[in-house]
């Protein structure tokens, strides 16, 4: 009889089976989570270090300022916070394309890039080159993914309301770049937007998760994309 082959995604689906399962998890159990029939795909990838993306070395010039404010919003029906960052030797009244920024699931405007400030976003040097100046905004969206609900409407609160702001302070207008990983449960979502954008829309997919590795290492090409359209 040939011993049981107990890999650490074998072990690994032992505990994510549901009890109906683990009598087969040995023989197919990772192929069900693996193929996404069961649930713990993205738990299964990190462990067994499919998530893992290459982190690029990051450099900074010297930081630009930053200005935190709260306002009112009708289409949220709450007081929201925001960030609006500067680019190095730059400062509030300077006239400059606008980067916004939406957070993810569980965050807010004060940690809306992954590993970073907006300051330092704005700051990088990819390649070792500055960005064209620009300026970026953040702002809290709650918790629904940016999708309308019963009494909050954090997406027209973006559209309606933050960008009227930053374009009364002499920022504004976007070009569209999307990023998504083979392993993002989102990327049936994201594939079917890439579809939808017009011809000039810059679609990057490729290996990572929807994690901090995979934002990090897409932050300094998305920046970069950004900077060249605004300053074109």
């Amino acid at each position: 009889m040939t011993p049981s082959r107990w890999t650490r995604r074998r072990v690994l689906t032992l505990g994510l089976a549901p009890a109906a399962v683990l009598a087969c998890a040995a023989a197919g159990g990772t192929e069900l989570v693996a193929r996404g029939i069961l649930p713990g795909r993205a738990l299964l990838d990190e462990f067994d270090g499919a998530c893992s993306v290459p982190e690029p070395p990051l450099a900074f010039s010297p930081l630009g300022p930053s200005v935190d404010g709260r306002f009112y919003s009708a289409a949220r029906r709450r007081t929201v916070g925001y960030t609006i960052a500067y680019p190095p030797g730059h400062h509030r009244g300077d006239e400059l394309p606008l980067v916004v920024m939406l957070h993810g699931y569980g965050r807010d405007h004060a940690d809306a890039l992954a590993g970073m400030s907006p300051a330092q976003a704005l700051a990088l040097k990819p390649g070792g080159r500055p960005l064209p100046p620009m300026a970026l905004v953040t702002v809290d969206g709650g918790g629904g993914y940016w999708n309308p609900h019963p009494g909050d409407d954090p997406m027209a609160m973006v559209v309606g309301e933050l960008i009227p702001r930053c374009r009364r302070l002499g920022l504004g207008r976007h070009p569209v770049r999307i990023a998504a990983g083979y392993g993002d449960p989102f990327y049936p979502g994201v594939r079917a937007l890439a579809r939808a954008l017009s011809p000039g829309a810059v679609v990057v997919l490729g290996p990572g998760c929807h994690d901090g590795s995979f934002f990090t290492a897409q932050e300094p090409p998305s920046l970069g994309f950004l900077a060249g359209c605004l300053t074109s």
